[in-house]
């Protein structure tokens, strides 16, 4: 079952406005991918949503995702978010306001059963993010750092790798099982680099994920973990599959770079002519035209 005509249009209106970065990754993928991982992100963007409100209490924030994840393991549905609406920006309190719609899409949808362990998985990251920063608390360890990492985005790299083996086996050029594991260290990659990045940022809210003189170290196990997404592209046929799975890790490449030649930066940023240029540059990996790669 597909979503509805309706359904479809109000979640492609959501990912316009919340998408940002990631739509460009979005708008590259064939349909049949482009549609539950724009709704499962959508759905964790909700839960994000909640959990980053300005103004709301942490107890509270726990209270509404701890509310999130019984539903999510009842028979059905229900979440309301009424008690913080109005803390919330017009956009914010419009994606949370869509969350019913959301569910009823994901309900219909033939992946149900992975996106929502997905979304499970995401979601346990981000009440384990609330738990653990508690007013005074020490930043995470090395093994904490590497679970949040894994739940909050190396869990996407798994979840996108069985989609494609699910929807379009013929683009992996490997195993299934080998190249789940290389995604969930790109996964990790991505997001261990969006931590060094925004650190100055996270401690102003009360998160510290890292030491200051860990980011040396961090910055290198970044790149051991991005060169394992790099081993990751190469086992897909070239095609659009490819080229979005590729983007994200050209944008962190670039960034990554950039810290190598001022580690001490708190703020890394590339800018737009420079994300335009990684973008053309990742052409090559669309290859083969359509007629010999029927995913690209």
């Amino acid at each position: 079952m597909k979503a509805s005509a309706l359904q479809a249009e109000q979640v492609r209106q959501l990912l316009k406005a919340h998408a940002r970065t990631f739509a460009l990754t979005l708008r590259v993928l064939p349909q049949v991918l482009r549609e539950p991982l724009g709704l499962t992100y959508l759905l964790a963007r909700a839960s994000d949503t909640v959990a980053d409100a300005p103004g709301v209490g942490c107890e509270q924030k726990l209270s509404l995702l701890e509310e999130l994840q019984e539903s999510l393991n009842s028979e059905s549905f229900h979440w309301e978010t009424d008690s913080i609406q109005e803390l919330l920006s017009a956009s914010e309190a419009e994606l949370l306001a869509a969350v019913p719609m959301l569910m009823g899409a994901l309900a219909a949808h033939q992946d149900r059963e992975e996106l929502l362990r997905l979304w499970r998985t995401i979601l346990n990251g981000q009440i384990m993010d609330l738990r653990r920063f508690a007013p005074g608390t020490e930043p995470l360890s090395s093994e904490e750092l590497e679970e949040y990492c894994h739940l909050v985005a190396g869990s996407v790299g798994e979840t996108w790798t069985n989609l494609i083996a699910l929807h379009s086996p013929e683009v992996l050029l490997g195993s299934q099982e080998e190249l789940v594991k290389l995604g969930i260290a790109y996964g990790k990659g991505l997001q261990l680099l969006n931590i060094v990045r925004d650190r100055a940022e996270d401690r102003r809210l009360g998160r510290f994920y890292i030491r200051e003189e860990e980011v040396p170290q961090l910055l290198e196990q970044t790149s051991n973990w991005l060169q394992q997404g790099k081993k990751y592209c190469s086992h897909l046929c070239p095609g659009r599959i490819r080229y979005a799975s590729e983007l994200p890790l050209r944008l962190a490449l670039g960034t990554l770079e950039r810290f190598g030649r001022s580690p001490e930066s708190h703020r890394v940023k590339l800018s737009r002519w420079e994300v335009y240029t990684l973008l053309i540059r990742t052409l090559p990996s669309l290859g083969l035209p359509s007629g010999h790669n029927p995913a690209s």
